[in-house]
């Protein structure tokens, strides 16, 4: 659910340049590298000659408002909210508290080492 949230409310920019007719670069989220046509007008400042060289700019944008409160939905989708948190609850049970008997047991102080004593050993 957060991951459908975070998606729907994402937004990015597609940048594309073209040099005439073609397109020479795409770039999500930063600007698209200019062609070398462009850069050496730039250095020779040709203002004057007009730029075959083009950009363009696709915003997509995601939702900028998300539900506030419950009371903004209608009844099916509030019947529907209520219902599947209701089951959704209902599904796990909690168990029954476990009682340990052995919790405060202490075992007996180990003086000798009884299978050494009768020497009795796995084989």
């Amino acid at each position: 659910m957060a991951l459908l949230v975070l998606f729907s409310t994402v937004s990015f920019t597609i940048e594309k340049h073209y040099c005439g007719d073609v397109l020479v670069d795409v770039a999500l989220f930063a600007g698209a590298e200019k062609c070398a046509m462009e850069t050496q007008e730039l250095a020779l400042q040709k203002i004057t000659k007009k730029h075959c060289c083009k950009d363009e700019v696709d915003v997509i944008k995601g939702q900028d408002e998300l539900i506030k409160s419950f009371n903004d939905l209608d009844f099916e989708q509030q019947l529907f909210i209520t219902s599947f948190v209701y089951t959704y609850h209902n599904l796990f049970e909690s168990l029954p508290k476990q009682t340990v008997p052995h919790k405060d047991y202490a075992p007996p102080k180990l003086i000798t080492d009884i299978l050494i004593l009768d020497q009795v050993f796995l084989i």
